[in-house]
């Protein structure tokens, strides 16, 4: 593992909310089956092993190859090299749909075109508040 290895896990977690939610997913309420807070914690702590062991795989594997940037590549030989590989056609499918998810997203406006108005417009009226604030800066007494 990398010189930079994570010293301990203590600080890293995630939210419990959306562990919760995903157990609920899994385990509805109508099935009978109920998940302790306990059992909860133990699966967090898991998962933040996990991702920490691939993570530090995949972070040695990008660092022989000289790069700076972790690629999904990189994971899915992390996944192959720990005995993880039938994780891997799922984690290709939802790394594929989180690239679609990121072009589909509506490009947010800018105040421009929020506006209304065209280019010319909107230049109308900055000149004319900077006429105005011209103005107001001249009469103002010294």
């Amino acid at each position: 593992m990398s010189d930079r290895e994570f010293s301990s896990n203590d600080d890293l977690s995630l939210p419990k909310a959306t562990v919760q939610k995903i157990i609920t997913e899994i385990l509805p309420p109508s099935s009978g089956q109920t998940f302790s807070k306990d059992a909860r914690d133990l699966l967090m702590e898991c998962c933040v092993e996990f991702i920490t062991l691939i993570s530090s795989e995949a972070n040695d594997i990008s660092e022989k190859e000289a790069k700076k940037t972790i690629a999904c590549e990189h994971v899915e030989r992390a996944l192959r090299d720990l005995g993880f590989g039938d994780y891997i056609p799922e984690v290709l499918a939802v790394a594929e749909e989180h690239k679609e998810q990121l072009k589909s997203r509506e490009k947010k406006q800018s105040k421009m075109e929020q506006s209304g108005l065209t280019e010319e417009e909107l230049l109308r009226q900055q000149q004319e508040l900077f006429r105005s604030a011209t103005e107001k800066y001249n009469a103002a007494p010294e």
